[in-house]
């Protein structure tokens, strides 16, 4: 089906709400951003008016067990941000504000992108998943990446800009900027349309 820029065929969309975790959007997390707190409400509006027209809806967790890092040789978040969203912690867990017992699908992940070395693109595949709307936090790290990892593997990837979390508005501007210049789109909780 033919789709213009914000209109979404609900059997072929999925919503990907990335890493709305306590250690991100509580203000007791251990990477708390009060702007990752404030998505909370718009990424919940998104994936309910989603799961009401029908489309998937998938959440993905950041979760790192504890020895995750040790004997890395480059790729150490542990090193970057501190330790954050270990395995089996309250700071892994979803926001308790989201509808997250009606999910389609929760995909644990162990990097900035959601399809590296998880199984949500054969989730999605054999669902018959074409299109993404991309949200939650942060926007420059985990959703610019799986977004743009979505891309490279032919989904339409559109990063829902009022529906993320950031640490400065720097840092959301240059997601969706990023996101709308090299390998997806972008559009606002308003623009999107599911028919």
């Amino acid at each position: 089906m033919d789709t213009d820029a914000t209109e979404f065929d609900p059997d072929r969309t999925a919503v990907v709400v990335v890493d709305m975790q306590n250690g991100f959007c509580h203000p007791d997390g251990s990477l708390y951003a009060e702007p990752s707190e404030a998505a909370i409400d718009p990424v919940r509006t998104l994936a309910e008016r989603a799961g009401d027209a029908g489309a998937r809806v998938v959440y993905t967790r950041d979760v790192h067990p504890p020895e995750q890092f040790d004997g890395a040789h480059y790729y150490d978040e542990f090193d970057r941000w501190g330790e954050h969203v270990v395995e089996g912690s309250w700071d892994a867990e979803l926001v308790d504000n989201l509808p997250t017992a009606e999910a389609d699908h929760v995909v644990e992940k162990h990097t900035y992108d959601a399809f590296h070395d998880t199984e949500l693109e054969g989730w999605l595949d054999a669902r018959g998943v074409d299109d993404l709307l991309v949200c939650g936090t942060l926007a420059n790290v985990c959703v610019l990446h799986t977004a743009g990892s979505a891309g490279l593997r032919d989904y339409r990837p559109v990063v829902v800009e009022d529906a993320l979390g950031y640490i400065t508005e720097e840092h959301r501007e240059y997601a969706v900027e990023h996101a709308d210049w090299l390998f997806g789109e972008t559009a606002t909780l308003a623009e999107i349309e599911f028919a």
